[in-house]
């Protein structure tokens, strides 16, 4: 198992990956590191969310997997933008148990990708890459159709750039270009991180206070659920700690 980067001589490929400090997100970052041996630079966005406790541990996972550099881009303005269009960033909005298009940030994912590819090009990383994965097909910017036309438009609007030499195409990738699913790429972070991936945060919510004052996932919203399902499915005991097995 390597966590750290590679200091030989050896020129590595680097990839930028968009951390939410999830559980999706922190085992695609790891199985690029590890796996695919990218160098690795993190980024990771307050965009109004109501987890906040999730860029906290986006922060700590970057340390964990010794990324080059990890940047948290602020633009909470999104909020203000967003309005009443979703319940991840209208405190307002009951959190859903089950998928509901209420969770649905709109382009969400094209612009943490744009500004993503910004840095990528100016870092000469020739990946972009985020945590979705097979599961995640009821999000139409998950799918695989959308980062191959996403990937073309990006490219696009460098062109001239690219065709001097002075940037370098990029892909975006996520596993759901390898068709792994979710309960699969629990197991590739499992197998890299052992129990540290259960410190990730997939909560919608910020978390509830537990008897001790630690903070706990609700255990009750789709995004918990779908954690328990994936976590079950791999066959790994759950030692994350929940505040309702709801």
């Amino acid at each position: 198992m390597r966590l750290s980067n590679n200091t030989s001589s050896e020129v590595r490929e680097a990839a930028v990956c968009i951390i939410s400090g999830g559980l999706d997100s922190i085992c695609t970052a790891a199985y690029l590191a590890v796996e695919r041996g990218y160098d690795l630079y993190t980024i990771t966005y307050s965009y109004g969310q109501r987890a906040k406790y999730e860029i906290q541990k986006a922060r700590k996972f970057s340390k964990i997997l010794n990324t080059i550099d990890h940047r948290v881009v602020d633009i909470t303005f999104m909020k203000e933008i967003y309005g009443k269009t979703n319940a991840l960033t209208d405190n307002q909005q009951h959190i859903p148990e089950s998928f509901d298009y209420s969770i649905v940030v709109p382009i969400r994912n094209v612009i943490f990708l744009t500004i993503a590819t910004a840095w990528a090009m100016s870092i000469n990383a020739k990946i972009v890459a985020y945590g979705a994965h097979t599961d995640d097909i009821r999000y139409p910017d998950c799918r695989t159709d959308f980062m191959k036309s996403l990937t073309d438009t990006l490219n696009l609007a460098e062109a001239d750039g690219i065709s001097t030499g002075l940037r370098h195409k990029i892909a975006v990738w996520s596993p759901a270009v390898d068709g792994i699913n979710k309960s699969e790429l629990m197991k590739i972070g499992y197998k890299i991180l052992g129990d540290k991936i259960f410190k990730s945060w997939s909560c919608y919510s910020n978390g509830i206070i537990g008897e001790n004052g630690s903070i706990l996932h609700c255990g009750k919203c789709e995004s918990c659920i779908n954690r328990k399902i994936a976590i079950n499915k791999a066959g790994i005991e759950d030692k994350t700690y929940y505040a309702t097995n709801g």
